[in-house]
């Protein structure tokens, strides 16, 4: 690794520029008042920072601005429009195992973390539920306790809270969660290590979700709504009532629409409560390296066949898991029964701002973007040791190293395109052989790869290009194209529906799911679709892709909208259309960071 990293090459605390000096008008004046047009600064081949500053002036100038106009846009919607007012919208309850920022290992902590509060921000009062892994500076202690039966023993339950954006984030406090992954253990979410379970999984899970006859006002998520009086938010107050749309997310919180319809509604409880069950993504649910065929027991199945509507993440996703035993992982039939709806997946567009993203050491937007990049990658070049080179094309890829995010097809296609002008990192943990391969690449190609086997998602979204070698759906490339990073993506799920082919990105084609082997086909498809990537670098159809990607509206808001439709389909007691309007609370802060 180089010793000098980016943090230190495009460093903001002693700028001049950090203090408020911004106005566009007096840009040069400013730069010869503090001899910026005089500095030759340099570092191991980087270029000078004084068009870093320059730079930084000019973002930083017509961000301020952007800043004032939505200003003083919000104030007038305030006056003519109105807050959000009580009583209006719907109950939603978000159920999942993670929530960016507190939690996350993938897309689920992301849609957890962004969709709801759009939906809050359209007027509907909105809680989260999530396990505490960890001690949360920002979330505190209810006081409120709950039996939960779990097995043959009765747990005690605890509900941690913060009211965020203007959601109502709730944490189930336990030792299940708690002490096993909290920041001393070094442990993850959902094992001791990457790419191994906790054996106790099912019984973690079930805390979230379970109800036995014995114990009939004893399950965490069903219960919050019920129990927790919540008083932060200015528009809504005390309990939500049972009045609410639960929304469970992934297998983990399959078990909520069982018990609420076995256990709940027949004593009279949520009468009117409907669950929308959120498939993410038809993996490996089972618990094994690839899925067992024949009878066993699968909480998706049982989710699915009791809730009252099945969602998945985009159109094409959905034609997917219906197409066959492949794709549908066995529930194809089930899903053909019940039926089921895809929304594409959007991202939070405050966390993965360019203009202010403060993991970055140059800010930029659509208009300097071509300026900003090429600075940017100079100092990731630096940072991982590859030879300082602007007009040399990074690839990046970051993903769990695994069959399904494609790592080993990946491996296969990487020495068919070494050769050409072209670097490439690789991100990612996982199973270890695939990290022993990850860390091969530099040995074997010294100047043109490096292999990290840990997550860091500022690097991938300064490089040119990112790739996505999976067979599943994701946020990356909607996260690279609001970064300008132009996605060469597989041919499947929500890529599908969120890249264009040649407008805003490279189709590869799509991938066969078997994991047995690497299919010949699917590592020249990688290696040529790269290929066609390269022989735009440094052409203005590859500017104009860049300019495509930054372009779109990849804000919640749309698919927010698109849900509230859905939703608002199941006929919960009382609810109404929200009224589309600006979030009304600011980011959550920095948090202890789950692994």
């Amino acid at each position: 690794m180089a010793s000098v990293a980016a943090s230190s090459f495009a460093s903001r605390s002693t700028s001049p520029f950090h203090h408020g000096l911004a106005s566009g008008s007096d840009t040069k004046g400013l730069q010869m008042k503090i001899g910026l047009m005089k500095q030759t600064m340099t570092h191991n081949g980087l270029r000078c920072l004084n068009k870093e500053d320059q730079l930084y002036i000019k973002t930083k100038a017509k961000v301020n601005s952007m800043q004032a106009e939505r200003k003083r846009f919000r104030t007038e919607k305030v006056r003519t429009k109105g807050l959000i007012v009580c009583g209006s919208g719907m109950n939603l309850v978000f159920l999942g195992t993670e929530v960016a920022p507190w939690s996350k290992t993938g897309g689920l902590g992301d849609v957890h973390g962004g969709l709801p509060p759009a939906m809050a921000a359209f007027g509907h009062r909105v809680m989260t539920i999530a396990p505490r892994y960890d001690q949360y500076k920002d979330a505190w202690d209810t006081e409120v306790v709950i039996e939960v039966k779990v097995g043959d023993k009765i747990e005690m339950v605890r509900f941690f809270h913060c009211y965020k954006r203007g959601v109502d984030r709730v944490f189930v406090d336990h030792p299940w969660f708690l002490e096993k992954v909290w920041g001393k253990t070094k442990s993850k979410i959902y094992g001791p290590i990457t790419g191994v379970d906790y054996q106790d999984n099912q019984l973690r899970f079930s805390l979230l979700c379970q109800v036995d006859n014995l114990c009939p006002v004893g399950n965490a998520a069903l219960e919050a709504p019920r129990v927790l009086n919540l008083n932060s938010s200015k528009y809504f107050s005390g309990p939500y009532g049972e009045d609410v749309v639960f929304i469970a997310n992934d297998w983990h919180t399959a078990l909520l629409p069982c018990y609420l319809k076995s256990m709940y509604k027949d004593r009279g409880i949520y009468k009117s409560a409907k669950v929308r069950s959120l498939a993410c993504s038809f993996d490996f649910i089972d618990g094994y390296d690839k899925p067992v065929k024949g009878r066993k027991i699968n909480w998706m199945k049982a989710g699915i066949l009791q809730a009252d509507k099945v969602l998945t993440v985009s159109p094409h996703y959905a034609q997917e898991l219906v197409s066959g035993v492949d794709k549908g992982v066995e529930l194809d039939n089930i899903l053909r029964k019940t039926g089921v709806t895809g929304i594409v997946n959007g991202m939070d567009v405050q966390e993965w701002n360019p203009s202010t993203d403060k993991y970055i050491g140059v800010k930029y937007d659509a208009s300097t973007v071509m300026d900003a990049k090429p600075l940017l990658k100079e100092a990731l070049q630096a940072e991982v040791g590859l030879p300082v080179d602007r007009n040399i094309p990074v690839i990046g890829f970051i993903g769990r190293l695994e069959e399904q995010k494609g790592s080993d097809i990946l491996v296969a296609a990487i020495p068919q395109f070494i050769r050409e002008n072209v670097q490439i990192i690789v991100l990612g943990t996982g199973k270890k052989t695939m990290e022993k391969q990850l860390e091969q690449l530099e040995i074997l190609y010294p100047d043109k790869a490096r292999g990290v086997a840990k997550f860091n998602v500022c690097r991938y979204k300064i490089c040119d290009t990112v790739l996505q070698v999976t067979f599943l759906c994701g946020l990356i490339q909607l996260h690279a194209m609001r970064y300008g990073t132009v996605p060469i993506v597989a041919s499947t799920g929500g890529l599908v529906d969120t890249v264009q082919e040649g407008f805003t990105g490279f189709q590869m084609g799509s991938f066969s799911v078997e994991c047995d082997a690497v299919d010949p086909t699917d590592v020249s498809a990688v290696a040529t679709s790269v290929g066609r990537a390269l022989a735009t670098y440094g052409t203005q159809a590859l500017t104009e892709m860049i300019k495509n990607c930054m372009a779109q509206d990849l804000s919640w808001k749309g698919p927010a909208k698109k849900w509230e439709e859905v939703l608002l389909s199941l006929g919960v007691d009382g609810s109404e259309p929200g009224i589309q309007g600006e979030e009304i609370a600011p980011l959550a802060k920095e948090n202890v960071a789950t692994p």
